[in-house]
């Protein structure tokens, strides 16, 4: 791990994270990587649920050993404090004086009944930037909208989209929506930080998670609005290109993606199979002759992908400039040459677990460095740094606020 933090771009900048399950601890990952103090608010009176994930099968639950917790807090500092106390939400706001981001993706009642929502703490510190990412926005019918990621998706519209070509929606097992309103949130965030260097003013953030996944399904939204069409399941097809799907290789449950566009890297597919004697059928002549017909045109690629493995049909077909790529498992993916020569998989020793594997930042600075510096924490692990060195608290108030779980 690089330990050189204080180079890192967003160094000196420091957040009060209320952050929960994956969507906002995603954005502040996303901070903390470029090098903003993240101090995680939170309580073992109701754990941030990825604290109660298990580990490993076999391995009981723990709130230090989840290791999705630890992926998704890197870099971050824990403060547990009771927030059904009033002296808990008077240290919070005095953390709040000297810090620059509060961010949150509850419900918008909650901050207010706090009394720490943008209105009260841009009182006491005029400069702050508030980011909230609740699941509908700040106002309207659906203010106080409570969804996990599955919800998200279905209001969108993009759940109506996954599942069998033309059969009836199945909808995601996996919640890309959190990571993708957590990017959107990190932007936001760094575009209210520029704006505050130029001017000297905070400002809240507004972010609604549903609205920005409607962003994930712009081409369908188009469709209505130019042709009235609506979009179903649409499984592995893409309008417009065809072959468009994954294929069997040879081995246990091995696959290839591979995607064609124009006529001339449907010409190099062919060259690559050998110019078999169907590949000349009126049927696949022209590109939308094949997207009508792809269930035909995917069984015979299909016979044809099964005799080679899945990274050496991707050099074959690579060399030839059609785009295909190995559909890796995981087990794959983190033994990836490529992968593991970028640095995509960094080690961490975390204290309940050394030599853990997470992925690691998701960019390569050429001047600044970024990347992890810190395993994620222990429940409370900072309580001393963050009421002792940074608000000024002593040592024996510090232990009057445990006996009175305030700090808890």
């Amino acid at each position: 791990m690089r330990l050189d933090q204080q180079q890192y771009p967003l160094a000196g900048i420091r957040v009060v994270d209320f952050g929960w399950v994956w969507a906002v601890p995603f954005m502040t990952q996303l901070l903390g990587d470029m090098g903003a103090e993240i101090i995680k608010v939170e309580s073992h009176a109701r754990l941030d649920s990825t604290r109660t994930q298990k580990p490993a099968p076999g391995r009981p639950a723990h709130p230090d050993w989840s290791t999705r917790f630890h992926a998704y807090h890197r870099n971050k500092k824990s403060i547990t404090l009771n927030m059904a106390t009033p002296r808990a939400i008077e240290l919070v706001k005095r953390l709040i004086r000297v810090s620059d981001v509060v961010t949150d993706n509850f419900t918008p009642h909650v901050l207010e009944n706090w009394g720490i929502d943008y209105a009260a703490i841009s009182k006491i510190k005029p400069d702050i930037i508030m980011a909230s990412l609740s699941s509908a926005g700040q106002w309207g019918p659906l203010r106080n909208l409570t969804t996990f990621a599955p919800a998200l998706g279905a209001i969108s519209g993009l759940e109506t989209m996954v599942g069998y070509y033309g059969e009836r929606p199945l909808g995601s097992t996996l919640a890309y929506m959190d990571p993708v309103a957590g990017t959107y949130g990190a932007f936001a965030v760094l575009a209210a930080l520029s704006y505050r260097e130029r001017t000297g003013r905070g400002q809240f953030i507004d972010m609604s998670q549903m609205e920005a996944c409607i962003t994930l399904i712009g081409e369908a939204m188009m469709d209505y609005a130019m042709n009235g069409r609506v979009w179903g399941a649409q499984g592995n097809r893409q309008r417009g290109m065809a072959p468009h799907n994954l294929y069997r290789c040879k081995g246990d449950d091995q696959w290839i993606s591979i995607a064609v566009k124009s006529e001339e890297e449907w010409r190099s597919l062919c060259s690559a199979m050998g110019n078999p004697q169907w590949t000349q059928d009126p049927t696949f002549a022209d590109q939308l002759s094949r997207w009508e017909h792809q269930d035909a045109l995917d069984q015979h690629i299909n016979r044809w992908t099964q005799g080679y493995g899945s990274y050496e049909l991707m050099d074959m077909l690579q060399r030839a400039g059609v785009a295909a790529m190995p559909s890796l498992t995981t087990a794959q993916e983190v033994q990836d040459p490529h992968l593991l020569a970028r640095g995509t998989w960094v080690q961490v020793d975390h204290p309940t677990l050394a030599g853990e594997i997470v992925y690691g930042n998701h960019w390569k600075f050429s001047r600044n460095p970024g990347g992890i510096y810190r395993h994620a924490p222990l429940l409370g692990e900072h309580n001393q740094y963050v009421l002792g060195d940074l608000l000024g608290i002593s040592t024996d108030e510090i232990k009057a606020l445990e006996e009175e779980r305030v700090l808890y």
